[in-house]
């Protein structure tokens, strides 16, 4: 199991080239390009082809977004691992 310290939390940051959390969560209708919502699994329409959030830093970024945090119990080892727990927190989650 990861170490989930504050001291690592803190210094942890976004795998480069990853994207899960733009592909994996469910998002609520407010993105532009998603006026019904992203579904679970599809990749945002905003996530650029080398895995990077287009609308970073813009007010239209939606707020569900800007509240993940890259965290080493969610983002683990690899992109593979990120998607699949993601993947099981939207299943648990789910209404």
């Amino acid at each position: 199991m990861p170490d989930t310290s504050p001291e690592l939390k803190s210094a942890f940051e976004c795998r480069s080239g990853c994207g899960a959390c733009c592909v994996a969560p469910s998002i609520a209708p407010t993105l532009p390009a998603l006026p019904e919502g992203k579904p679970a699994g599809v990749p945002c329409p905003h996530l650029t082809v080398d895995f990077r959030c287009a609308l970073w830093g813009r007010p239209e970024r939606p707020a569900f977004c800007g509240s993940l945090r890259a965290d080493p119990e969610m983002c683990g080892e690899s992109r593979e691992y990120a998607l699949a727990w993601l993947a099981d927190l939207e299943e648990k989650t789910r209404p």
